[in-house]
């Protein structure tokens, strides 16, 4: 857990906060919309944690496009291998275990979690679900973005 940002509370208390934007770096809402509104003005490539977990090479190859640039084969393994959850877990460039206890408790809550989709069905109730999925419908309208949050 970051130490430096205010304690979160419980996940219920945690996820008000989160819907009505009043967490620590502001409203996710607010953020990815705005992007997706500049998007014409700005090349900007949305990437989705699914479809990492999915197909990492495939997305890493979207990257390189989407910078101009052309991968061979041997580089594009290198990198899907050095960028797997595996792989960035066990780093501590990527992990945050080499940041002090005093900042950042990896023993509450570690930075890297479980490398999976779908977890947040161990978090929300039924009646957190369906109030989350109002919100998201109500704040994110006229986008046309789709997260899955499973594979």
């Amino acid at each position: 857990m970051n130490k430096l940002l205010p304690h979160p509370g419980t996940w219920a208390e945690y996820l008000e906060e989160f819907m009505a934007g009043r967490v620590a770096y502001g409203s996710w809402y607010d953020h990815v919309k705005g992007y997706w509104e500049r998007r014409r003005d700005h090349p900007i490539l949305y990437l989705f944690y699914e479809d990492l977990k999915e197909d990492l090479g495939r997305e890493v190859a979207k990257v390189a496009q989407f910078l101009g640039q052309k991968l061979s084969d041997a580089a594009l393994d290198t990198i899907t291998r050095h960028t797997s959850f595996e792989a960035m877990r066990d780093n501590p460039a990527t992990n945050y275990t080499n940041i002090p206890s005093d900042l950042m408790d990896q023993s509450v809550s570690p930075f890297m979690r479980k490398g999976t989709t779908g977890d947040w069905k161990n978090h929300f109730t039924v009646a957190q679900n369906e109030h989350f999925e109002q919100d998201y419908a109500q704040k994110m309208s006229g986008t046309d973005l789709c997260f899955r949050t499973q594979i």
